[in-house]
């Protein structure tokens, strides 16, 4: 009795403990005047009581297996043997968001946990933080940012990896896409109606996340145009994949991004392993997305180029960083049927530039793959199939093809 007594004066304390610290946290000074904390549909709401501080907590998880066959040369027998297998927490992310003090100062932060979101393997250190954003709303149609976030660069990126209809990107955007950098952001709608146009900007270091400080200059300048030619999308639905509203008329958005990176570091600008001189590139990306009664269509082209891509480490030239310039383009469909399961199928191409010549690079990489999927609410919580193939061609030896197959089984849960 008398270890019972104490673990529940224990567990007293703590509780206390974290009313108070509630209390402090959102003004409770008093029965007349104090904070709220709800439950809803957006996550969990922490409110204060004259309402002028206002945050939303979120988070979510990605689990997913994946079973990928040994890649051999397409003129051999089929081989299903395992080659590799990944079942991991491919993403697990906390996500904050609101205002402070006043409704025209908001906020964007956003911490991941997996190892596999971290960039492990290019910066050797757990890079928690994603996002890391302040934000002045001057009206709904004009905005400025300053802090961490993503680039305004190819739609499928700027989509949360929370809103897709496949597992993971394409490959494309695994090539291309800019990513994340710290510096200043604008979005603007000069026109809204029955024709919609947005345009975005942002100027930035080029380095990517939480980078240290770099010796001399060089920046990252990208700017992107969208036209809506048939109106808004219901709920935003331009920034999410598949026609979960059930588009009641067609809507349609092209967007157009370019990025000119000035002295960038790594290989894929704010991505990729260290060069070991610094180089100059220009990125541009053309996209466009169709949603209609259940069935959308949403395709991308995308393209890197630089005057001298490959840095050597040392005069043998034998060690290697390559900028990597190519091409690539990607389309993809789904239909979600009114019982939420879903079907899609994607088609994607990389193809590295005649630079990259006599490197391991020099590639040129197909997927193909096909989704089934069903939502259980929406994008929150769903769980799909997804089967696959890769074929690589190995432009440096004779255009040698060597293909795998996959299978990936994946779950997400989040609110």
């Amino acid at each position: 009795m008398g270890m019972f007594t104490r673990v529940t004066r224990r567990c007293s304390m703590v509780a206390t403990g974290i009313l108070l610290a509630s209390s402090a946290l959102f003004g409770q000074a008093s029965t007349q005047s104090h904070g709220s904390f709800d439950f809803n549909s957006d996550g969990v709401v922490f409110q204060s009581a004259d309402s002028s501080t206002r945050v939303l907590m979120r988070f979510r998880m990605q689990n997913w297996a994946t079973y990928t066959t040994k890649t051999e040369d397409v003129d051999q027998d089929l081989d299903l043997s395992a080659g590799s297998t990944d079942f991991a927490v491919r993403r697990l992310r906390l996500r904050f968001g609101g205002s402070l003090y006043d409704p025209r100062l908001t906020f964007n932060l956003q911490l991941s946990f997996s190892r596999s979101d971290q960039d492990w393997t290019d910066t050797q250190f757990p890079n928690i933080i994603r996002d890391a954003m302040i934000f002045w709303n001057f009206s709904p149609n004009l905005q400025v940012g300053f802090g961490q976030t993503k680039l305004p660069g190819n739609r499928q990126r700027v989509i949360s990896s929370a809103d897709l209809e496949q597992p993971d990107r394409s490959i494309v955007n695994g090539a291309f896409n800019l990513d994340r950098d710290f510096g200043f952001q604008g979005f603007w709608r000069p026109l809204t109606g029955s024709v919609i146009v947005n345009l975005r900007g942002a100027f930035s270091t080029g380095d990517g996340r939480n980078q240290p400080s770099l010796v001399g200059g060089g920046m990252a300048y990208t700017g992107r145009a969208e036209v809506l030619p048939f109106g808004a999308f219901k709920n935003g639905g331009d920034y999410f994949e598949g026609d979960l509203m059930r588009e009641q008329t067609p809507k349609l958005s092209v967007g157009v991004s370019y990025h000119h990176n000035d002295n960038q570091t790594k290989t894929r600008g704010p991505l990729g392993r260290a060069l070991y001189g610094r180089r100059s590139s220009e990125v541009i990306y053309a996209d466009a997305l169709l949603k209609y009664q259940g069935f959308s269509l949403y395709a991308e082209y995308a393209q890197r180029t630089s005057n001298d891509p490959i840095t050597y480490k040392d005069t043998t030239r034998k060690d290697y960083a390559a900028v990597f310039v190519g091409s690539g383009y990607m389309a993809q469909a789904s239909y979600i049927f009114p019982s939420m399961w879903n079907v899609g199928a994607r088609y994607a191409v990389v193809d590295a530039g005649n630079q990259l010549a006599g490197l391991a690079e020099y590639q040129e990489q197909v997927n193909i793959s096909g989704v089934v999927g069903y939502y259980i609410n929406r994008h929150r919580i769903k769980t799909n199939l997804e089967l696959g193939t890769n074929r690589i061609t190995l432009l440096n030896s004779g255009s040698e093809v060597q293909h795998s197959f996959y299978t990936r089984f994946n779950v997400e849960l989040g609110i």
